[in-house]
């Protein structure tokens, strides 16, 4: 293992050993991180590396553990407009991203590969087979992979899936179905809305699925309540505007109380459709999203939603997979962090004023039905009216 000094001569192990007065194993044991030195050991051995320049040969550092030392993230990429800059890819994966590199920042065994999965597309299945024989382990997003692809890739390698339902891989999620709960709740008890439209997202997603749930259930428990249709979009901004434009053609003369998004880019695509129709928000119908995402926040009407920490999320789930890579025997655990209700004015809370409340975990139902007047399954299509 070696690497050049700033003078031109190659720096060794061997040289870091002599400057610092430490055996090569004691060099090798600090630069692979290992506990079996003295902190004091550590840093005079860490301070030679720094003044020597020596940089470890990760090549031959990899072929002696048989590892790469590298993680692939797996993201998924959903058809938008050109404009649609607020879609799924880049302000949600976005923050997964930075809570992964986050993890690996200070520890410089670790590389990132980032991979895209372009929805619904077959094609793409065989290129994620191949990415097994170039990481030791992949973070793959929201879950929608087949089960039988994924059973292959766990045969290969460690996986772990973030915002995905429980199965036979470790799961890093957001408390969806107790946040979307909190956030429908406060809707029907505190603003008095009985009358529910549901921007909704594809059936397949996990994240929508309980969002989904968690509003049946609401529903339910209120037996005043109801939902007068639902649009069921793929989580972009236009495919919100879609959903609004939809209801307003449907449902104009009698508008619901509240619309209720499945996340924030659908919500923003509805506050648009809204604007440009004189729908005022929140004194002509409320609007929810949920995610928490920073341009929310700008709408003329400011977004209330529910936050769910997407950087922690990224965090997380590279620990988790960085510990299964160490010890691939670790039992699954699914690992679900708390959300957040951010309450603004689009919800009918008092404009300009901007409440956090912390969200209390509950139990959903065991059994997971189909959404609620959605029972074709079937994209852009109005399920009810």
């Amino acid at each position: 293992m070696a690497s050049a000094d700033r003078g031109g001569s190659v720096v060794t192990l061997y040289d870091v050993a002599r400057l610092a007065g430490v055996s090569t194993a004691t060099v090798s044991r600090v630069v692979h991180g290992q506990d079996r030195v003295r902190e004091t050991t550590r840093a005079k051995v860490q301070r030679v590396i720094e003044q020597l320049g020596y940089v470890p040969d990760s090549a031959a550092q990899s072929l002696s553990r048989r590892r790469k030392d590298v993680i692939g993230l797996v993201t998924v990429e959903r058809e938008a407009k050109q404009y649609d800059v607020e879609n799924m890819g880049l302000l949600y994966y976005d923050e997964i991203l930075r809570g992964v590199q986050a993890r690996i920042r200070d520890d410089h065994r670790w590389s990132l590969l980032i991979a895209t999965l372009y929805e619904e597309e077959e094609r793409d299945y065989p290129r994620l087979l191949s990415l097994t024989g170039k990481v030791d382990g992949l973070l793959i997003g929201e879950g929608i992979i087949p089960d039988a692809l994924l059973a292959r890739l766990t045969e290969r390698v460690p996986v772990v899936i973030i915002a995905g339902s429980p199965g036979k891989t470790d799961v890093v999620k957001a408390d969806n179905y107790s946040g979307a709960t909190a956030l429908f709740t406060h809707l029907v008890e505190e603003h008095g809305c009985r009358r529910f439209f549901h921007a909704d997202g594809p059936a397949y997603v996990p994240d929508a699925l309980e969002r989904r749930i968690a509003l049946e259930q609401v529903i339910q428990s209120h037996p005043h309540c109801e939902l007068i249709g639902s649009y069921r979009g793929i989580l972009s901004v236009r495919s919100g505007e879609d959903a609004a434009n939809d209801l307003l053609i449907r449902h104009g003369q009698a508008l619901p109380d509240a619309v209720v998004c499945v996340n924030d880019q659908m919500a923003m695509g509805v506050l648009a459709a809204f604007a440009k129709a004189g729908v005022r928000v929140p004194e002509d119908v409320a609007v929810t999203g949920f995610d928490d995402i920073y341009p929310g926040s700008l709408n003329d009407s400011p977004l209330s939603t529910v936050h769910q920490p997407m950087r922690l999320l990224g965090e997380r789930a590279c620990d988790r997979l960085l510990d299964r890579i160490a010890r691939p025997n670790l039992r699954r655990r699914v690992e679900l962090l708390p959300t957040e209700l951010v309450l603004r004015s689009s919800c009918g809370c008092p404009p300009g004023v901007m409440t956090r409340r912390p969200v209390q975990a509950i139990k959903p139902p065991a059994s997971r039905g189909r959404a609620p007047g959605n029972p074709d399954g079937r994209r852009g299509r109005l399920a009810k009216s």
